[in-house]
């Protein structure tokens, strides 16, 4: 028997053309439900037919054609001839699939006004990104029956709306344009480190994050946090060949060979950084870029200009609060005042359901214990940490951790606790 999986290639393949057949099709016929629908059947032909037939030569052709059919079917109630048609399904010319990539368009339907802000966000992630429910539950922190129950809703009151394929103007743009960037965030962020699966990373989702922000960057070219969610993509995907070893190990910032940084990308999120904060008011993803561009700056991790981070961070915090901005800005807070100082920064997330057994919070605190000298207490939460993620890299670097400090815990002496500023 066959394997019904497609090639790992043919899986890749697959997750980038889902999001451009289903904007062709939404913009031909509308009904966004059903034409997800129709998509997801399709690749499912796909994932059966490609291993022994092989990919056809106009992929999008085939899925395209395949989803229509899918569609008809549907409408017409004809079960035998779907069945027929899926089994029969022919490649088509190139031509007959217009050559338009419509994912941007699908991404402004996706956040339709009459969706909640975290509907929108599933939606997209969903539709546009090819994220599992898992995967968008894990990046809002929130129950994964809560999340297929937004994407549910969502849908269905999409359809209600009666949502139409077009790109949204004016004041409509402005008011989606929020929690599109918002999106894109999210997507960048799963592709940058995955919440779950045996790599760190899926590039995939994070190219496609960014190559859509460069589209609504290039119709919004003064909108200050278009430019500033751009560039901190850029900055912050220079970085991604230094993230990890040959093998997929997780390389900490303070340990990666920064000569393997894409200096290119560098180049181009600093210049678009320094354009953004030449704007009239400074945006969440503008200061988000501007520390990423402080980190670019630095040629070692001692260069670091920890006292900008913090003051940076510490803007971030009053104009956009949240947990992890908190804790990102106690880890700048111990490299200026010591291990103690962030570890008591660190205790004011404690009672916060959204962090309090989250990976990060106990793996930073982890890392200050070790500084102040509290071996055990360090390999505890270290512990806690690996067992608190779905990420196999992220938990091979936390077991690795906790393992070194293994023969530290029972009766031996610990090293010195570092309480100095770092430089």
């Amino acid at each position: 028997m066959s394997d019904s999986r497609p090639a790992p290639g043919a899986e890749d393949l697959l997750r980038d053309l889902a999001p451009r057949v289903l904007g062709t099709l939404v913009r031909r016929h509308g009904r966004f439900e059903d034409c997800e629908d129709a998509v997801q059947e399709a690749v499912l032909a796909a994932t059966a037919q490609w291993p022994g037939e092989g990919v056809p030569g106009n992929p999008r052709g085939w899925l395209t054609t395949v989803a229509a059919r899918r569609l008809a079917d549907q409408a017409r109630s004809d079960l035998a001839r779907r069945e027929r048609e899926a089994a029969t399904a022919a490649e088509v010319a190139p031509g007959e699939v217009p050559d338009t990539d419509d994912t941007l368009l699908l991404l402004f339907l996706c956040c339709h006004p009459a969706l909640t802000p975290a509907s929108r966000t599933a939606l997209t992630l969903r539709a546009v990104g090819g994220l599992t429910t898992a995967e968008i539950a894990g990046a809002f922190l929130v129950p994964e029956a809560t999340t297929a129950a937004r994407i549910s809703r969502a849908k269905q009151r999409v359809r209600a709306a009666g949502g139409t394929f077009a790109q949204p103007g004016g004041p409509e743009l402005r008011e989606r344009l929020p929690v599109v960037l918002h999106v894109l965030y999210l997507i960048f962020n799963e592709g940058y480190t995955a919440t779950s699966g045996s790599r760190l990373d899926r590039p995939d989702l994070a190219h496609e994050a960014i190559r859509l922000t460069r589209a609504v960057h290039a119709q919004l070219p003064e909108d200050d946090e278009v430019t500033g969610l751009l560039a901190l993509m850029l900055l912050t995907d220079a970085r991604r060949t230094a993230r990890t070893t040959p093998s997929g190990d997780l390389v900490p910032l303070a340990e990666q060979d920064r000569t393997a940084w894409d200096r290119a990308l560098i180049e181009e999120g600093t210049a678009l950084v320094e354009t953004a904060l030449a704007g009239p008011s400074l945006g969440p993803y503008v200061l988000q870029a501007a520390i990423a561009a402080t980190h670019a700056d630095a040629a070692t991790a001692e260069e670091t200009n920890w006292a900008q981070v913090y003051a940076l961070y510490l803007i971030l915090e009053r104009i956009a609060p949240n947990p992890m901005v908190t804790l990102n800005r106690a880890i700048a807070l111990a490299e200026t005042e010591g291990p103690e100082a962030g570890l008591a920064l660190l205790a004011t997330l404690d009672g916060d359901p959204r962090t309090a057994r989250h990976h990060r919070l106990l793996s930073v605190r982890a890392h200050l214990l070790e500084q102040t000298g509290d071996t055990r207490g360090a390999y505890d939460h270290y512990r806690r940490a690996a067992k608190a993620t779905a990420s196999r890299a992220e938990q091979r670097y936390l077991e690795a951790r906790a393992a070194r400090l293994s023969g530290r815990t029972s009766g031996g002496t610990p090293g010195p606790a570092r309480t100095g500023r770092r430089r």
